[in-house]
């Protein structure tokens, strides 16, 4: 364990081995920080935190303390971080709130550029990269693989699925499905996300499935979208990448889906 005699740990922090706290860090009495997890200068850990193994946060980044919301004091309101994530200059991340399960929580491998922030209560997965400036609001849940472009945002209560591609300056207003490719003030689906899904290996059949069920789901304008998706679940039925669209349009009835621009790259890409 390497402290810097001018960091700040407050005593009732638990420091696993390994651990690095630099110049000028601040590690509140709620932290626990496991082995090789590396503060490298001016960082502040505040409340009930966990950052999970390997973690490096870099300068000015802010981790913990209340959500920004009106009366959220919530003592045991906490953040959960997983293993091997690289949190850049001056990243903030609120603590959950007692409204919203008073857990914010971040899975493993991600990647948050500087000055983004993630608002309370929070659900990130695995494999994630903000760019510069993202914003998200509280309770917005985002899934594995998501990448989001620099500056753009994400209301509260919104979800992103699963390799579901944010382009920068885009706001999510309206859930974005899995493997789609969101743009605009108001998102919409420019298509599917082709490169990150040939990127992890899905076979050029599932691909094509993936995309007929596309057209069928979003540029075919009969009934309405969940019976579309509920007839695009039982027709590829045996598609996995299929069944996940469907079950995150189903799954959430009530929640506004971002819709497709018309002549959307799904219909016309070719591989």
């Amino acid at each position: 364990m390497a402290i810097h005699p001018t960091a700040i740990v407050e005593d009732g922090a638990d420091l696993a081995g390994g651990v690095e706290i630099g110049p000028f860090c601040i590690v509140g009495a709620g932290a626990r920080l496991s082995e090789g997890v590396r503060l490298l200068s001016h960082a502040v850990i505040a409340g009930n935190v966990q950052i999970g193994p390997r973690t490096v946060v870099y300068p000015n980044a802010v981790l913990g303390g209340e959500a920004q919301i009106r009366n959220a004091s919530a003592p045991e309101a906490s953040l959960v971080i997983g293993a091997d994530n690289v949190i850049r200059e001056g990243v903030t991340m609120s603590a959950g709130s007692r409204k919203g399960g008073a857990v914010t929580r971040v899975g493993d491998r991600n990647y948050f550029m500087a000055y983004s922030h993630l608002g309370h209560d929070c659900q990130i997965g695995d494999d994630v990269t903000l760019s510069n400036g993202v914003q998200l609001g509280g309770h917005v849940e985002v899934g594995d693989g998501v990448i989001m472009g620099g500056l753009a945002a994400a209301q509260q209560f919104s979800r992103i699925g699963q390799y579901a591609f944010i382009s920068g300056l885009s706001g999510v207003s309206a859930d974005v499905i899995p493997y789609g490719m969101a743009l605009g003030l108001h998102v919409k689906l420019g298509g599917l996300n082709l490169i990150g899904l040939r990127r992890r290996g899905i076979s050029r059949d599932n691909i094509h499935a993936l995309r007929a069920a596309f057209r069928a789901i979003f540029l075919d304008d009969r009934d309405n979208l969940q019976e579309r998706a509920r007839r695009a679940s039982e027709m590829w039925a045996g598609v996995p990448e299929v069944q996940h669209v469907t079950g995150f349009i189903l799954s959430h009835r009530n929640r506004p889906i971002a819709p497709a621009r018309a002549g959307s790259a799904s219909e016309d890409e070719t591989e």
